[in-house]
């Protein structure tokens, strides 16, 4: 026994949102409804089925048998076989049922078929003599050049085969507000042209079921809705394509209110997305034929078609314009010695490419505006962000940084390039506020209060123009526009990582060529330094001698430096030699020189005898001096340094301490990097430059090996040791003791 079929929840204050639509458990009384199983057989009907059917119908019967036309069979059949994946397209036909015309339709969703019944009030040859019309009207609009012309040619053209009272072309913002921009109305009332609804109009669900259902008829708002009956444990009948679907009463209540009693809508997609909307509103109850229906549905693929093409066109226009604009910039990027200056001349082309007002162009903190003022300019800059890899978008005021925003003025909009972050690059693009003084169709809010179902957001009640200035925005960035400046953006980075990779190779060139031409004089000038000071006996001559040595040994030191660090930069390797070299005795060596030169620091040395490595001594000396180095200019005063030379399974292990407060994080990260500023700026090395670790780094990688920090407790020092240990692999198999400790 078929019981009716659950309809969804009330609407009310907590489940507005989220109105089951597609699933009423209702049809309009217009017409009647039957559903199958893929099988076809009978799963459920209308209340109303008794309207055409001349006995009554049994759940679980082929459909066959329920006594309809052969040609409402065929259809069925069709239906099923044409199922695929639980899913077939609509089928129709015009068929008489009990002395009554009817257009009959027929798909499947889900893996149900649905036959529905749709009472017709005009006779076949007056269908005819639309659908002449309506081929009519779609030839027109495919000659329609402009989309503003196109959507006054498509509702003039649906007003006049359908006859319905008032016809508009809603078009869809990007925040799913529509505007009416089109309009075919009758003389005695009032029109909606230029009014604006807010999205909440359309619900998302309704949204969903416009994009996939392109055409709904509500053919009079003051009916009851028929109930569906079924099997008592029946899944609730998905109606997203029926025609004959109840539809939500807040949007009935929202048409009623607007004085509408009939309503047809058809959907304008583009890209799966909902860009626009034909509704017919009528003032009176008013059936479309099924087939006129399917003519204005067609037309508005016609028209969507035709908009795509428009906007296509005009978006290659745009792209072509763009592209031409980003090959010059990038001709002038790679002669021009500035690149403000490049940037600040195709300024006319990057506004006119971007429909932007103002240019601001910034790097290594010099500010050029264009059609901005200056102070303006520099507060903006000021505001940026210290790092970014993408566009930075702004449209509206309170979008951005709140200490900028005073100083904006009649900016609303940027559009940020960060072309090359390490020089604070940047290519600012902006917009003017946009003044808009917006009539919406009634006041954009939904009112609570107690509708026909109780306490509910109902719909608006009143759709006079309510008048709204809106301020502190500009024209919202297009998609076309941002592609175009991604594009860009990839354009002047790829330019400013060529220009510092160009600046990179001459530098390091210049290092290198400095530092040969260099040696040369530096070696006579300590050789004479050396002759000064063994010929002078016990004078002045005899010290000076010594400073000029010692200043001619500190200038090739870090004339070495350099060269190495420009031989790292530039790929190459330092060159390491490949012989046996006993790291312990080269490490006794490199302590007993350093005693030598600075006799006043305690260097504490202990070995465990031979720890032969392969690899280069010089290298390595260097390495042992850049550590004592380290921890004599990094180390407390007065304390001893520590050096310890240990065996481990298969590896020889350098270790040299000095006291210490642990290194802060931050500095830890990058210890190993050039040019520290810990390093350059210590007042006890004031000349070094922060390259001995990164050297030291390379020199045992290239050996194979690793160096690494760490801080360990010291009960003789308060606060610790600071301890840097360097891993080589052994020459050979040796007898391998215990780490010590």
């Amino acid at each position: 026994m078929p019981v009716q079929m659950a309809k969804p929840p009330q609407v009310d204050l907590d489940n507005c949102a989220d109105e089951p639509i597609h699933i009423p458990g209702a049809v309009q009384p217009h017409g009647a409804l039957v559903f199958l199983g893929a099988d076809g057989r009978t799963q459920g009907w209308s209340a109303n089925i008794a309207r055409i059917l001349e006995r009554p119908p049994q759940l679980g019967v082929p459909f066959a048998e329920l006594g309809l036309p052969d040609g409402v069979n065929d259809l069925v059949t069709e239906c099923i076989d044409a199922i695929e994946g639980g899913e077939a397209p609509a089928m129709f036909g015009a068929i008489d049922l009990l002395g009554a015309e009817y257009d009959c339709v027929v798909h499947a969703h889900l893996g149900r078929v649905l036959v529905e019944f749709e009472a017709r009030d005009v006779s076949t040859d007056e269908v005819a003599l639309f659908a002449i019309k309506a081929h009519n009207s779609i030839d027109r609009l495919r000659r329609q050049k402009g989309i503003e012309a196109l959507l006054d040619a498509a509702v003039r053209q649906v007003r006049e085969f359908t006859g319905f009272d008032r016809v508009m072309a809603y078009r869809f913002r990007s925040d799913d507000s529509g505007d009416v921009v089109a309009e075919a109305v009758r003389e005695d009332l009032v029109p909606y042209r230029g009014q604006r609804y807010p999205a909440g109009d359309i619900p998302a669900q309704a949204r969903r079921l416009y994009t996939i259902n392109t055409l709904r008829m509500i053919v009079d708002m003051t009916y009851d809705a028929v109930p569906l009956l079924g099997a008592p444990d029946a899944a609730p009948l998905d109606m997203s394509f029926a025609v004959l679907r109840s539809v939500s009463p807040i949007h009935v209540e929202y048409l009623q209110n607007m004085g509408v009693a009939a309503s047809m809508s058809v959907s304008i997609v583009i890209n799966g997305r909902l860009w626009g909307l034909i509704a017919c509103h009528h003032m009176t109850p008013k059936r479309v034929p099924y087939s006129v229906r399917l003519a204005a549905d067609v037309l508005a693929q016609v028209l969507a078609s035709t908009v795509q093409s428009i906007e296509s066109r005009n978006e290659a226009r745009l792209v072509e314009r763009a592209a031409k604009m980003r090959t010059s910039l990038v001709e002038s990027l790679l002669l021009e010695e500035d690149p403000l200056e490049a940037l600040v001349e195709h300024g006319d082309a990057l506004l006119d490419s971007t429909n932007a007002q103002g240019l601001i162009v910034t790097q290594f903190g010099r500010v050029v505006c264009r059609g901005v003022d200056q102070a303006t300019g520099e507060a903006i800059v000021a505001a940026l962000p210290q790092a970014a890899s993408d566009l930075l978008e702004y449209d509206c005021v309170r979008a951005w940084p709140q200490d900028v925003q005073p100083s904006l003025g009649k900016w609303a909009g940027m559009l940020g390039l960060p072309f090359d972050m390490p020089s604070s690059g940047w290519c600012l693009l902006l917009r003017t506020e946009q003044i808009e003084h917006v009539a919406w169709g009634g006041k954009p809010d939904k009112l609570e209060r107690v509708g026909p179902l109780g306490e509910r957001l109902t719909p608006r009640g009143s759709f006079e123009a309510w008048h709204e200035t809106v301020r502190g925005c500009s024209h919202p960035w297009e998609d076309g526009i941002l592609t175009h400046a991604r594009m860009l953006l990839g354009e002047l980075a790829r330019v400013s990582n060529a220009r510092r990779a160009q600046t990179e190779t001459m530098r390091a060139q210049l290092l290198a060529m400095l530092g040969h031409d260099l040696r040369d004089p530096l070696h006579s000038i300590n050789m004479a330094g050396m002759v000064l000071e063994k010929t002078s006996g016990t004078d002045n001559k005899g010290t000076l001698g010594r400073r000029i040595q010692s200043s001619s040994n500190r200038m090739q030191r870090m004339i070495g430096q350099v060269l190495d660090m420009s031989r790292i930069e530039r790929g190459l390797h330092l060159g390491v030699g490949a012989e046996r070299v006993d790291l312990a005795a080269l490490t006794e060596d490199m302590v007993e020189e350093a005693r030598l030169a600075y006799p006043t620091i305690v260097y504490d040395l202990h070995t465990i005898g031979p720890a032969f490595v392969m690899g280069d001594g010089g290298r390595l000396g260097q390495v042992v001096s850049n550590l004592l180095s380290n921890a004599r200019h990094h180390g407390q005063p007065n304390q001893p340094i520590l050096i310890r030379v240990m065996l481990a399974p298969d590896q020889a292990v350098l270790e040299i301490a000095n006291a210490g407060a642990p290194i802060p994080p931050d500095t830890e990260a990058a210890l190993f990097n050039p040019f520290k500023r810990s390093s350059m700026n210590n007042p006890r090395n004031r000349t070094g430059m922060g390259l001995g670790l990164y050297i030291a780094q390379q020199i045992v990688r290239e050996h194979s090996g690793e160096i690494a920090y760490r801080h360990v407790p010291d009960p003789d020092q308060e606060c610790g040791r600071v301890v840097f240990a360097v891993h080589l692999p052994l020459a050979d198999a040796q007898p391998a003791l215990p780490p010590q400790s």
